[in-house]
């Protein structure tokens, strides 16, 4: 990626560096004095106006993309560390903004070494590690015992910070898989695209949510394991009667005891062994139990044995089978260009494909094959830690894969190997992997290439439309949501480059006059920028997550909204810094300071677009936290009125019995049973469920 037509993709990145804001300034200059603000003119002389925009932003991203590239002075040297001060040794270093935040995280074998290769002459840096140091204002190090230790702090720290710099892997969808709640006492069968406990066991994951779902229903016939929601088995304990599902034959029943708790686990162990590609014993025994029934004329568990028999073997015939050896084996490989890679895995258990999944990465580091593969499987078995297959394909050995294989098989337990195959069954696997990759890609681009030319396009005319000193790279939206003064709260939703970053999004409680949006705005502001004046002055090593500020601030509303928030900036003593805008619904004008007369973008533009959706953002993430408030505030009982009853103990009572009505009924000892609940707390409960004179209460 050397010339500047592809560095140009970078441009939206690169303004942000000071070389970019010192040549934006100069250019700027002229592109505002053509930028006249679109009020209901004619619809001709505004497309005008906003293809002239256009060309001067595009002139701008060229001319700050030229002048990296025509950059005599390594601008690292500014920062560069005395040679006899870095360690060689193996480690990790880390770089990091004017903010002091990371933006980018590497590994070496020896530090001094990697590190000067950052402080060489500038134009034998790739173009891409360029970018990261225009960036960086400092570099540290950690030093670590060995290659293997270097590599997983290396991913703690990236997964921890999040550096810009470096290669994210993004699933390409969000795929199903088959839970085995074993974390929880009564364990049960789910289907879940998130599935987090690292106690649960998952098989996966599968491509359609349908397939898995049909798949689960044949399972149920062979083990009826429980696969009803918490809820429903609390009810059916409580009324000593099963579900629908003991009706037919897809549960056993523990919650009404026709399985001990015992029992019914073993029988989850039996379908975790068969899901983990253990079938032939299932098999073998479900037709030797179905010939006993039939010998013993027993016609009716014989045609229900069948039936399972007839199941278990739909289930596997839906498995495909790539190896005759019965191997446990993942299978990987990617497809990539200059800027983007996608990846493929198929997980293979026992010789038939169980699960696979996809990710897609944008090539911010300078990467080879190799050390993509290595970040990559970094990444995969991290997430996937109790499931790390003794061998994996891969089409080319990774970067450090000695350190890699002993790093996974310290997860394992037992040695890990990679292999690349050059014929038979595990030769045309790979390539199945590879061909799937290929597709994925290329789906991938098609849906990206829009999305991207419209942000790309989009945070430019933004800078021209505002008169921003810089590109609008962080965006921060705010929002008020209540219901008739009831239940205030606000929200901040965080973009950066034009996408959302859901990690650094809050929310706020607001004590404000409870029928007044400006008060509340205003309380919301000055909270959330009061809390960027403590992060700055804060010690270096001390956790800052609202110390970066925004390059532009959107609030949803209009003057009122927009002169709350600049009042509470001026109160910090940030109105000079911080660049606010009021985006309103009814026309969606925009309202900046110091302008009575609102801008009106084009519609359709893509920068109208961008403000939509990170106004429509905030909004949602405002309106959400509002409806959880409320349906707290509204799920009381009368148990809380009774002293030392709190929410914990309030859940266990009505677990227990179900309602109030039934706490009604219950004597003390029938109280005491509940865990937690003492002969205090239960007298104080009986005594306040009952009527006068001790008789009990009237429903």
């Amino acid at each position: 990626m050397g010339s500047v037509d592809q560095c140009s993709l970078w441009g939206c990145r690169r303004l942000s560096s000071e070389s970019a804001r010192r040549s934006t300034r100069k250019s700027h200059s002229s592109a505002t004095n053509h930028w006249c603000r679109l009020t209901h003119s004619s619809a001709a002389t505004a497309t005008r106006r906003t293809a002239a925009c256009r060309r001067a932003a595009a002139r701008e991203r060229s001319t700050a993309a030229q002048r990296i590239f025509e950059r005599v002075e390594n601008p690292a040297l500014a920062f560069r560390p005395e040679p006899g001060a870095i360690p060689d040794a193996a480690g990790c270093y880390l770089f990091r903004d004017h903010h002091g935040r990371v933006v980018y995280v590497g590994k070496a074998k020896s530090l001094r070494q990697r590190l000067a290769s950052y402080f060489q002459s500038w134009q034998q840096i790739a173009p891409r590690t360029q970018a990261m140091l225009e960036a960086a204002r400092s570099v540290d190090w950690i030093v670590v015992d060995n290659e293997v230790e270097a590599l997983h702090l290396e991913y703690n720290l990236i997964k921890e910070h999040r550096p810009r710099y470096n290669v994210r892997y993004r699933d390409d969808k969000s795929y199903p898989y088959l839970a085995l709640t074993t974390s929880e006492e009564v364990p049960r069968a789910r289907v879940l695209r998130n599935p987090r406990n690292p106690r649960d066991r998952r098989f996966g994951p599968y491509a359609h949510a349908y397939a898995i779902r049909e798949t689960l229903d044949l399972l149920l016939r062979v083990f009826p394991v429980r696969s009803c929601s918490q809820g429903v088995y609390d009810r059916a304990q409580r009324s000593g009667r099963p579900c629908l599902y003991y009706h037919i034959g897809r549960c056993a029943a523990p919650c009404v005891g026709h399985i001990g708790v015992e029992e019914h686990r073993q029988l989850v162990g039996q379908l975790a062994a068969f899901l983990d590609g253990d079938s032939d014993e299932t098999l073998a025994r479900i037709e030797r139990e179905m010939r006993t029934a039939a010998d013993e004329l027993n016609f009716e568990a014989a045609a229900r044995l069948r039936d399972q028999l007839l199941a278990a073997r739909t289930v596997l015939s839906k498995q495909q089978m790539v190896s005759s050896r019965r191997e446990d084996l993942d299978a990987v490989d990617l497809v990539e260009d200059d800027l983007e890679a996608a990846v493929q895995v198929f997980f293979v258990r026992r010789g038939r494909v169980v699960g696979r999944k996809g990710w897609t990465v944008d090539k911010v580091e300078q990467l080879d094959t190799p050390e993509l593969l290595t970040s990559f499987l970094l990444e995969l078995y991290e997430e996937r830690r109790d499931d790390v297959p003794p061998l994996v394909l891969v089409p080319t050995q990774p970067a450090d894969h000695d350190a890699v294989g002993a790093l996974l098989g310290e997860l394992r337990g037992s040695t890990v190997r990679f292999h690349v195959p050059r014929r038979g069954e595990k030769r045309a696997l790979l390539e199945t992997v590879r061909d799937n990759a290929r597709g994925a890609f290329q789906r991938h681009k098609l849906t990206r290439a829009q999305d991207f030319n419209a942000r790309s396009q989009a945070l430019p005319d933004l800078q021209a439309a505002l008169g921003l000193g810089d590109a609008p790279l962080r965006i921060e939206a705010f929002d008020i949501s209540h219901l008739g003064g009831t239940e205030v709260v606000g929200s901040m939703v965080a973009f950066e480059d034009g996408l959302p970053r859901k990690s650094e999004y809050r929310r706020f409680k607001v004590g404000a006059d409870r029928n007044d949006d400006y008060a509340a705005m205003h309380e919301v502001i000055r909270r959330r920028f009061a809390r960027l004046l403590e992060d700055e002055v804060a010690p270096a090593d001390a956790p800052k997550r609202f110390a970066y500020p925004p390059n532009l601030v959107l609030v949803d509303g209009g003057p009122g909204q927009l002169n709350a928030a600049l009042a509470a900036l001026r109160d910090l003593g940030l109105g000079q810094r911080i660049q606010v805008a009021a985006l309103a619904k009814r026309y969606e004008e925009l309202y900046v300071s110091g302008d009575p007369q609102p801008i009106v973008l084009p519609r359709g533009s893509p920068a109208l677009f961008l403000l939509q959706r990170v106004r429509d953002e905030a909004h949602r993430f405002a309106v959400s936290y509002h409806r959880i408030r409320r349906r707290r505030s509204v799920m009381t009982s009368e148990l809380d009125a009774v002293p030392g009853v709190g929410p914990a103990r309030r859940r266990a009572l009505l677990r227990r019995f179900g309602s109030v009505t039934a706490l009604r009924h219950a004597s003390v000892a029938d109280l005491m049973e509940v865990p937690g609940v003492s002969r205090t707390i239960a007298t104080a409960v009986r005594a306040h469920l009952a009527g006068p004179d001790g008789e009990e209460a009237t429903v």
